[in-house]
C-alpha cells in the first residue's frame, strides 16, 4: 500500500509539473513607459546634421549628495533656443579658402565638368575640363566641424557646335555639393537639486521587491528610451550608466571622513542576473581623467536589499570635479539582468559605524481605493456606487531605523481638482500589525477597511473622472519627510482593470490553440465593445502570430460557453503600442456590442504554440482571475506558476458615455444583405448592398492575409493570382467567397 501511495503521489507531482509548463512568464524586451516618452521628442530641423541640437554645460554640486529616489533627480535637458543664457553657433558647410561662408545658393559638382566643342563637318568632339574651384567643405553630422580644402567643379557642361552661329548651350547637372548649414545651441544647466547627469537607469516605483522607501533606480539592458541596446543579440556588455554631476570636493580631505553608502538589490520583481552579470561602482579622478573601479557585485537570485558603505580616502578624488557612477554588465537585448539601487548618500563627517538609515517610509504607492479593481467605467460606478469602496486597501510601510519607531496614525484623502473631498484613517494599530512600536529594520504590510464612510463623488458630471489619492504617515524620528506620503490617481474611464499600468514581465500560455481568459464581474449589465491589451515584446518577436479575441460566459467559476469569438478568417495580431496607456484596443468585429450580465471572461485563442507575451503587473496579484486551457477549452486551469503571480493586463472595454469621444457609433448597426456579381470573376466584381452603399470592404486570402481594402462597390482583383478569396463588408456578419479564374 505504501508503494502504491508513493506511486500515486509521484504521478500527481509529475502531472502538476507537466501542467505548469503550459503557462509562464519571461522578461520583456522593451520599456513602453520610456518608449512612449521617446516618441514625443521633436525631430531635428535638418536630419542627418547636428542642427537644432543642444550642448549642455553642467553645474558643479556640493556635498551632501543624497537620493532615495522618491522623486526624480535626473537632470532634464529640455532647453529652448529662446531661453535666457542660450547661445548658438551657426556653421555653413561650404566656405571659401579664407573661411568665409559661401552664398546660400552655392552648388558644385564633385567630378570634373567640361566645355565640349563639336565640329559636325569634321565629325570631331573636343572636351576641355572647366576650371576647378577650391573651397573648404565641412561635415555637418557632428560638432565641432572641420573644413577640408577640396577641388570642386561647376555643376554644368557647356556644349558649343561650330557649324551653327548660335551661343554655346549650358547643360546643368544635378549638383552633389550644395551649401547647407546647421546651428549648434549651447545651454547652461544650473539646478543643484538635480544630481544625475544621465538617465540610462530607469527611475520607477514598481520593479524592486520590498524596497525601503518609494522609488528606486533600475539597471537592465534597455537604453534611456526604453529600447534594447542590441536587439535580437546575445551580446553581454556594460549597459546602463548613472553618473553624478561634478562634485566640489576641493575643500575636503581624507581627514573629513567622507563616506559613500547605498542599497542594492538583484532581480527584484524582474529578471534574475546571472553570476557573470554585475553591478559596478566607479570613482572619477579628475586630474588623471580616469575612472577607477571601487566596488562590484555579481548577479545572484532574488535577495533583500543589501547595504554598502565605502570610505573615500584617496587624495585623487578630493578635487573640484569628482564624480561617481554606477553601471551594470549584462544582456543587451532587452529588460534583462536587473539590479536596483536606493538611498545613495555621499557625505562628510561620517564613519565606519554610520550605516543606519533613519527613515520611516511608504514602500509602494496605494494603487486603488476600489474593491477589486484599479479602474472601472465611470458610468458603472456612478450608477452603482454603494459598497464599491475597498475593505482591504493594502498599505506597505517600513521602519529602517535600528530603534523602534513611535506609533502614530496616518491618513488617506481623496482630492478632486486640488480640493479635499473625503478622508480615511490609517490606524497605527493596523499599520504596525499590532506591535507596540514599529520594530527596527522591519517592513509592515497592513490592510485597511475603507468600505464605510467617504467615497468618490458619483455626482461629478464628466464622461470620465480622475481623483487624486494622497496618503500620509508622519513619524517623529524620520530624517526624510519626503517618504512620509504617497500620491496616486484613481481613474474612471470606460474599462475595468486589475493592474497598475506597468508590466514587469510578459505572461501567457504556450501550445497551439491554447487559450487565455481573464475573469471580470462588472458592476452592471452593459454592452462589451472590445478589449485593451498590453502586449510587450519579448525575446521572440511574435507580432506576426495570430489570435482570436474571445469572450466566455461563466461556468461555476471558470470559463464556460463562448459568447463571442473572432471569425475564422479575421484573426488579430499582437501590437506594441507606445502611446497613452500603452494599450492596443481590439474592438469586436462589425462594431458589435455584446450584452454582458454578470461574470464573464475575456482573452484569446491563439494559433501558434509560442507565448504571445501580454504584460504582467507583478505588484498587484490577481492570479486567481487568470485561467488557461491547452485542450480547446475542454478543461481550464487557474494560474499557479509562482513566477507569474500578478495581474494580466487585459482590460474589457464597455460602451459608455465615452463612445462619442472615441468616435464610436452609439447605435447598433442594422444587418445588411450583400450580393456579389459576377462570381466567379476574371478580376473585377461588384458588390450590391441592401444599405445602398459600401462604407468599407476587405479582401483576404484563404490563409487570412488581407490583400485589399476598398470603399466602393467595385473591386478589382486583376493584379492578384487566380484562386479563392474571402470578402468581408462592414455591417454584414457573413464572410463571402469570391472565385477569381
Amino acid at each position: 500500500m505504501k508503494k502504491i501511495g508513493l506511486l500515486f503521489s509521484l504521478l500527481i507531482l509529475n502531472s502538476a509539473v507537466v501542467m505548469a509548463q503550459w503557462e509562464g512568464s519571461e522578461p520583456i524586451m522593451g520599456n513602453p513607459v520610456l518608449q512612449a516618452k521617446s516618441k514625443q521628442v521633436a525631430a531635428k530641423a535638418n536630419p542627418g546634421t547636428f542642427d537644432s541640437t543642444f550642448v549642455y554645460t553642467t553645474d558643479t554640486i556640493d556635498l551632501p549628495i543624497f537620493d532615495e529616489f522618491s522623486s526624480s533627480k535626473f537632470q532634464k535637458y529640455d532647453a529652448d533656443y529662446s531661453d535666457p543664457g542660450v547661445t548658438f553657433d551657426k556653421v555653413f558647410a561650404l566656405q571659401d579658402m579664407a573661411g568665409v561662408p559661401l552664398h546660400v545658393d552655392s552648388q558644385y559638382y564633385a567630378q570634373p565638368t567640361y566645355r565640349i566643342t563639336v565640329d559636325l563637318a569634321n565629325a570631331t568632339t573636343v572636351q576641355v575640363p572647366l576650371d576647378e574651384i577650391q573651397i573648404r567643405i565641412g561635415d555637418l553630422s557632428s560638432y565641432p566641424v572641420t573644413h577640408v580644402p577640396t577641388d570642386v567643379y561647376p555643376p554644368y557642361n557647356i556644349y558649343d557646335t561650330l557649324d551653327f552661329p548660335n551661343d554655346p548651350d549650358t547643360v546643368w547637372l544635378v549638383p552633389d555639393i550644395v551649401q547647407d548649414s546647421a546651428t549648434q545651441f549651447f545651454a547652461p544647466v544650473n539646478d543643484p537639486e538635480m544630481i544625475w547627469l544621465d538617465d540610462f537607469a530607469f527611475h520607477n516605483y514598481s520593479m524592486a521587491l520590498d524596497p525601503w522607501s518609494l522609488g528606486v533606480a533600475t539597471f537592465d539592458g534597455l537604453d534611456e528610451k526604453g529600447y534594447p541596446y542590441a536587439l535580437g543579440s546575445t551580446i553581454t556588455n556594460y549597459a546602463d550608466f548613472l553618473t553624478t554631476k561634478p562634485i566640489d570636493m576641493l575643500s575636503l580631505s581624507a581627514s573629513d571622513s567622507v563616506y559613500l553608502s547605498f542599497l542594492y538589490q538583484a532581480q527584484g520583481l524582474c529578471d534574475e542576473p546571472e553570476d557573470s552579470d554585475s553591478l559596478v561602482l566607479e570613482f572619477y579622478a579628475k586630474d588623471l581623467d580616469q575612472w577607477n573601479r571601487i566596488w562590484s557585485t555579481n548577479g545572484v537570485p532574488l535577495a533583500d536589499f543589501d547595504h554598502v558603505h565605502i570610505r573615500v580616502d584617496n587624495p585623487d578624488y578630493f578635487k573640484k570635479g569628482f564624480q561617481f557612477r554606477f553601471k551594470n554588465y549584462g544582456g543587451l537585448s532587452g529588460s534583462l539582468d536587473h539590479f536596483h539601487i536606493d538611498y545613495v548618500n555621499l557625505r562628510p563627517l561620517s564613519g565606519y559605524q554610520d550605516t543606519i538609515i533613519r527613515d520611516f517610509a511608504f514602500v509602494y504607492p496605494i494603487h486603488t481605493l476600489l474593491d477589486t479593481y484599479t479602474s472601472v467605467p465611470w458610468d458603472h460606478y456612478k450608477n452603482n456606487f454603494t459598497g464599491k469602496m475597498s475593505s482591504n486597501v493594502q498599505v506597505v510601510v517600513r521602519n529602517s531605523d535600528n530603534v523602534p519607531e513611535n506609533e502614530q496614525d496616518g491618513s488617506t484623502v481623496i482630492e478632486y481638482g486640488g480640493a479635499q473631498e473625503g478622508s480615511f484613517l490609517l490606524s497605527e494599530a493596523l499599520l504596525n500589525n499590532g506591535d507596540l512600536n514599529y520594530l527596527p529594520m522591519t517592513t509592515y504590510y497592513s490592510f485597511h477597511d475603507f468600505s464605510a464612510g467617504d467615497r468618490f463623488d458619483e455626482n461629478k458630471p464628466g464622461l470620465y473622472e480622475e481623483f487624486d489619492i494622497i496618503s500620509e504617515a508622519t513619524h517623529q524620528n524620520s530624517n526624510f519627510t519626503q517618504n512620509d506620503s504617497t500620491h496616486s490617481v484613481q481613474r474612471f474611464l470606460n474599462y475595468y482593470s486589475y493592474d497598475d499600468g506597468t508590466a514587469e514581465k510578459a505572461y501567457g500560455p504556450t501550445g497551439a490553440q491554447s487559450m487565455l481568459a481573464i475573469q471580470y464581474t462588472p458592476y452592471e449589465a452593459d454592452s462589451l465593445i472590445g478589449a485593451m491589451i498590453h502586449f510587450v515584446p519579448t525575446v521572440n518577436d511574435v507580432s506576426s502570430n495570430l489570435f482570436y479575441l474571445t469572450v466566455w460566459a461563466d461556468n461555476n467559476g471558470e470559463p464556460g460557453s463562448v459568447l463571442y469569438e473572432d471569425g475564422l478568417f479575421f484573426p488579430r495580431q499582437p501590437s506594441y503600442e507606445y502611446d497613452r496607456n500603452i494599450f492596443t484596443t481590439y474592438y469586436l468585429l462589425d462594431s458589435l456590442k455584446l450584452p454582458i450580465d454578470g461574470t464573464f471572461y475575456i482573452g484569446w485563442r491563439q494559433e501558434s504554440a509560442e507565448r504571445l507575451g501580454v504584460g504582467l503587473d507583478r505588484n498587484i496579484v490577481n492570479s486567481d482571475k487568470t485561467f488557461f486551457s491547452i485542450d480547446g477549452g475542454f478543461s481550464w486551469s487557474a494560474s499557479t506558476d509562482p513566477d507569474s503571480q500578478g495581474s494580466v493586463m487585459i482590460r474589457p472595454v464597455f460602451s459608455t458615455g465615452m463612445d462619442v469621444l472615441l468616435g464610436l457609433d452609439t447605435q447598433v448597426k442594422e444587418e445588411v444583405s450583400i450580393n456579389i456579381y459576377p462570381n466567379p470573376t476574371s478580376g473585377i466584381f461588384n458588390i450590391e448592398s441592401s444599405a445602398g452603399w459600401i462604407e468599407h470592404a476587405e479582401v483576404f486570402t484563404l490563409q487570412g492575409q488581407k490583400v485589399l481594402e476598398v470603399s466602393d462597390d467595385t473591386v478589382d482583383l486583376s493584379m492578384f493570382p487566380d484562386g479563392i478569396y474571402l470578402l468581408r463588408v462592414d455591417g454584414d456578419p457573413n464572410v463571402h467567397r469570391v472565385v477569381k479564374q
